[in-house]
């Protein structure tokens, strides 16, 4: 495996941790995981490419070994503010390369919109939206959202690490055994007796703000960067979000410059499965 450095620093009040493959002198790429992941996820993806790369992959606010948030509830828009001190941090005065996974798919595409200026190339991997929502859905949500706010946020805790390690195996099928031992060291942290996730409870916690859709294509379609969309083959994402074709190739529409690529024998953690085959994709891509 490719070793990598942790750095911490001082983010929007947080402390901030910062995994990096470090070569010096080398295009810098940065890579945003998704959600209840964390940055060593990208290891396998590190290991496939042939090209050089100074790799920068922040675990988000409340994951990994990031500072948990000050608040009982997590807010998107803090994703935005959080990359944008990042970059003015690692890439300051520079366009920077941007790949996201999910989440960070999605967090990388809004930016990209709302600061095209920042960005040279955009690689999203599954990071294609939520179903969109009317306002009538409002009220209910609001309710849930109190709801589990007065009843709290638990993660299930595990044995010990091969405990995990089968969890995720289970799964995702396609997981190796010596993958799924390492990333449940990176996911998991022991405490009192058993294995827990490396992330804040209150990531469980439903967002009280309906997604917007409308508003997050208007920001889609600002985006000036060239835009490689990555999607699996196997993923159930899509299936379990309701979204159907013609919904995402209206989203997909949405960019004006956007190659979209689909990777065989692929499940949503595509960056697991086959990491060769998404690491061949972005070098090309980046050229």
């Amino acid at each position: 495996m490719k070793p990598s450095e942790s750095e911490f620093v001082p983010i929007r009040g947080l402390r901030y941790h910062v995994r990096r493959w470090k070569r010096p002198g080398a295009p810098k790429l940065f890579l945003f995981h998704g959600w209840m992941d964390v940055s060593a996820s990208f290891q396998f993806l590190v290991d496939a490419f042939l090209k050089e790369w100074d790799v920068y992959a922040p675990d988000w606010r409340g994951y990994g070994l990031t500072e948990w948030g000050k608040s009982d509830c997590y807010w998107f828009p803090d994703y935005l503010a959080d990359l944008e001190a990042v970059l003015d941090r690692f890439a300051n005065g520079e366009q920077a390369n941007l790949v996201g996974h999910s989440l960070g798919g999605n967090v990388v595409a809004l930016y990209a919109g709302i600061r095209p200026e920042r960005v040279a190339k955009l690689v999203n991997l599954e990071g294609f939206g939520l179903p969109a929502t009317r306002p009538e859905q409002a009220p209910k949500r609001y309710r849930a959202w109190l709801d589990e706010l007065s009843e709290g946020a638990r993660l299930k805790p595990y044995r010990d690490f091969d405990e995990l390690a089968q969890r995720l195996r289970t799964n995702n099928p396609r997981l190796t055994q010596a993958r799924a031992d390492f990333l449940a060291r990176q996911w998991g942290r022991e405490e009192g007796g058993a294995v827990l996730l490396r992330s804040d409870p209150a990531h469980k916690i439903i967002n009280p703000l309906l997604y917007r859709y409308e508003e997050v294509r208007a920001c889609w379609r600002q985006v000036t960067a060239p835009v490689l969309w990555v999607d699996a083959s196997d993923s159930d994402t899509l299936k379990r979000m309701k979204i159907t074709p013609e919904d995402m190739a209206e989203r997909r529409a949405a960019f004006a410059n956007l190659l979209h690529v689909t990777v065989e024998d692929a499940g949503h953690m595509l960056h697991h499965d086959q990491p060769e085959a998404v690491a061949r994709l972005i070098e090309d891509f980046l050229g």
